[in-house]
C-alpha cells in the first residue's frame, strides 16, 4: 500500500472533478437558477439543437464528474486516515476539526455564493464514514454494501413511483430567476437563508450515495488504483472498460425526454461513469506529451477548494443581474465558451500561485485555522493533565 509518497494522479483527477462540476453548475448559473436547463422534464419531444448542445455536455459531466469528486474526498479521508495511523495519533481525533471546517466552509460558500454547495454534504459524509472508518475493516465492507444497497433501492423506488405518474414539479423556478435577474446580491443571500431547508433537501438526500462513494474511494488507495505499479495499471484497466462498456451506453438515457430518467441518470447511471472516468483518464495520461496539462490540471487539484469557490464566485458575477447581467441571455456555444475559458483562467491561476506558494489561498486558511483550533486544544489539556497532577501530590 502507498502510505508515505503524494501520488500525481490523485491531484490530476481530482482537479479535473472540481473543473468539471463547474459543467453542470455553468447552465444553473447561465440561467438564472433554473434547474429545467440540466433536466428533461419540460420536454416531451426532441430538442432544438441549442438545446441538444447543453445536453451534450450534460451527457459527460452532469453528476460524473461530481460522483468523481466525491471519490476523490474518500481518497483524501484514506490519506488522512493512513497519516494517523503512522503517527500513531488517534482517530478520527484532530480529523474531526477538519470536518467542522468543511461544514463551515460550506455554509459560507451556500450563503455568500451557491444554493447548491456540496461541501456541506461532504462534512457529513465524512463524519458518518470516520467513525465507520474506526470500528473496523469487517464493518467499513458491510456499510459499503448497506449505504450503496440503500441508496439503488431509493432511487428505483423513486423511478417506480414516477412510471405511477409521481414526479418532482419544478414550478416556482419564475421567481427564482426573476431574483437572480434583478434582485441584489443581498436579496440572494436572503432567499437562500430563508430557503436553507429546500435548497439543502439534495445535498440530505445523497448522503446514502457520497458515503458509498467515499468508501469506494479509500478501497480504491487501498488497492493501489492510483498507483503507478502494475496493479494499479490493471485495475485503471477494468475501470476504463466499465465506464466505456457499461457507463457511456447507460447514461445515454439522458437523451429521451420528458423527465423520466433524470434522477436514475444522474445518481445511479452517473457514478458508474465516474469509475470509469478514472480508467479513461489513467489512460491518457500514459500520453507523455501531454504531460504539462495534466500537471496543470494537478495543480488545481493541490489547491481545489480555492477552485471550487473561485470558479462558483466567477460565474455569479458574470451571469447575475448584480454583476454583467448575462444570465437568461446567452445559447449554449456561449455558455459552453465561458466554462471552457473559466477552467482555462483556473489552470492559469493555479500554476502561477503554485510557483510562489505551497498551497491555495483557502487552504492556507483552512490550515492555519486547523492549526490554531488543535493547538489550543492540546494546551487545554496539558492544562488540565498538570491540574490532575498537582491534587494527586
Amino acid at each position: 500500500m502507498q502510505t508515505q509518497q503524494r501520488l500525481p494522479f490523485i491531484d490530476m483527477l481530482r482537479g479535473f472533478a472540481v473543473l468539471g462540476t463547474l459543467g453542470t453548475n455553468i447552465w444553473i448559473f447561465a440561467y438564472l437558477g433554473d434547474l429545467s436547463y440540466i433536466t428533461t422534464s419540460d420536454y416531451s419531444g426532441w430538442w432544438s439543437f441549442n438545446d441538444f448542445l447543453r445536453m451534450v455536455v450534460l451527457f459527460f459531466v452532469n453528476g460524473k464528474l461530481l460522483g468523481l469528486l466525491t471519490i476523490m474526498f474518500g481518497v483524501g479521508l484514506q490519506l488522512k486516515y493512513q497519516q494517523a495511523l503512522r503517527r500513531g495519533t488517534a482517530w478520527p481525533g484532530v480529523y474531526l476539526w477538519t470536518i467542522v471546517f468543511l461544514g463551515l466552509e460550506g455554509l459560507l460558500h451556500y450563503t455568500l455564493v451557491m444554493e447548491y454547495d456540496i461541501l456541506m454534504s461532504y462534512a457529513v459524509t465524512a463524519f458518518i464514514v470516520a467513525f465507520i472508518v474506526r470500528l473496523g475493516d469487517k464493518v467499513m465492507t458491510g456499510a459499503f454494501y448497506f449505504f450503496g444497497g440503500f441508496h439503488i433501492l431509493l432511487i428505483l423506488l423513486i423511478f417506480i413511483s414516477t412510471l405511477q405518474g409521481a414526479g418532482v414539479s419544478l414550478n416556482g423556478m419564475a421567481s427564482v430567476t426573476e431574483l437572480y435577474e434583478h434582485g441584489t446580491w443581498f436579496a440572494q443571500v436572503q432567499h437562500r437563508l430563508t430557503n436553507f431547508l429546500f435548497y439543502r433537501s439534495e445535498a440530505i438526500f445523497i448522503i446514502p450515495m457520497n458515503v458509498f462513494l467515499f468508501l469506494l474511494g479509500m478501497r480504491f488507495m487501498r488497492n493501489e488504483v492510483f498507483s503507478p505499479t502494475d496493479k494499479g495499471r490493471q485495475t485503471r484497466q477494468k475501470l476504463f472498460k466499465i465506464g466505456v462498456f457499461i457507463g457511456f451506453p447507460i447514461n445515454l438515457l439522458i437523451f429521451i425526454p420528458g423527465g423520466l430518467f433524470d434522477l436514475p441518470v444522474r445518481y445511479l447511471c452517473a457514478p458508474i461513469l465516474s469509475i470509469g472516468y478514472i480508467g479513461i483518464l489513467g489512460k491518457l495520461v500514459e500520453y507523455k506529451r501531454l504531460d504539462w496539462l495534466w500537471q496543470r490540471f494537478a495543480h488545481v487539484g493541490k489547491m481545489s477548494l480555492s477552485c471550487y469557490v473561485l470558479q462558483n464566485v466567477l460565474a455569479s458575477i458574470i451571469f447575475y443581474g448584480w454583476g454583467l447581467g448575462l444570465g437568461g441571455q446567452v445559447n449554449s456555444f456561449s455558455v459552453i465558451g465561458i466554462w471552457l475559458s473559466l477552467s482555462i483562467l483556473q489552470l492559469v491561476i493555479a500554476f502561477a500561485w503554485l510557483q510562489q506558494f505551497q498551497m491555495g489561498p483557502m487552504e492556507w486558511i483552512r490550515k492555519k485555522a486547523l492549526q490554531a483550533m488543535t493547538q489550543q486544544s492540546a494546551t487545554k489539556d496539558g492544562a488540565s493533565n498538570k491540574n490532575i497532577s498537582k491534587r494527586t501530590n
